[in-house]
């Protein structure tokens, strides 16, 4: 049994010899592999949800013992920590050594983790609980690094950079999945929520200025559907961040 004192000293799964595919034994499962067990994991936060998520549901839906998973994970963290870094390689990287404009890559890449995001709502809870040191996040963190380094930042900027973007889109995927969320959660659509929701809100004297300044901003905004308002204003903020790092590099330049 390991100490206390050893299971806190044990940063990431990565760093573990545990972190590859263990070797057949005697008492192992057969037809049974991390592969298949992290796949499943992932379906099932998809469908679930982080809180209802366990081990011994994981081994029903795989149809074996709740031990037989530990064959290939020591813990349900460690198991975690793989299915983060599985979904990370859904994204698509561009080629950071293109020959393309850097904030059509930018463009690329936020886009891209916002729909990780959203289709992975689970995922903005483990952000940052692990050290996110697995093969697919590590190629995510490497091309975003050389793009913003080819927006002519100096390097003491660098990481303010990536920080404003992609904590932006951090910020605006997990307040979108919550939002699709709850939509489900109602039995509704996301524009029957928004409506039930603004119905809800007119209904409280307290509100009304509120909500009437904000009907007019989201009229002016426009768009027939909370995806098009949403898609709206994330390409928008996005284009504000790029802007802003093209005005800051002009002034690094003293232009």
């Amino acid at each position: 049994m390991a100490k206390a004192s050893d299971k806190a000293a044990r940063s990431s799964v990565w760093l573990e010899s545990t972190a590859h595919r263990r070797r057949g034994g005697k008492g192992q499962p057969s037809g049974l592999d991390r592969a298949r067990i992290v796949e499943v994991t992932v379906r099932l936060l998809d469908a679930e949800g982080l809180a209802k998520f366990s081990m011994r549901r994981l081994a029903g839906e795989l149809d074996v013992t709740a031990m037989s998973v530990y064959w290939y994970v020591d813990t349900k963290d460690d198991l975690l920590e793989l299915a983060l870094d599985e979904v990370m390689g859904e994204m698509r990287l561009p080629d950071p050594d293109a020959d393309e404009d850097w904030r059509d890559q930018v463009r690329a890449l936020a886009r891209e983790y916002r729909t990780l995001l959203v289709r992975h709502r689970w995922v903005s809870a483990l952000v940052g609980v692990f050290l996110n040191i697995g093969p697919n996040n590590l190629a995510f963190s490497r091309v975003v690094q050389h793009v913003v380094r080819r927006t002519g930042l100096p390097a003491k900027r660098l990481t303010s950079a990536i920080s404003a973007v992609f904590q932006f889109v951090y910020g605006y995927g997990t307040l979108e999945g919550h939002l699709f969320a709850r939509a489900a959660a109602g039995g509704m659509t996301v524009d029957q929520y928004f409506q039930h929701s603004l119905t809800t809100a007119n209904a409280a004297p307290q509100d009304a200025d509120v909500i009437r300044e904000s009907q007019e901003i989201m009229a002016a905004r426009g768009g027939d559907t909370v995806a098009e308002m949403l898609e709206r204003d994330f390409e928008f903020a996005l284009e504000l961040l790029i802007a802003g790092i093209e005005a800051m590099v002009a002034r690094e330049r003293g232009v």
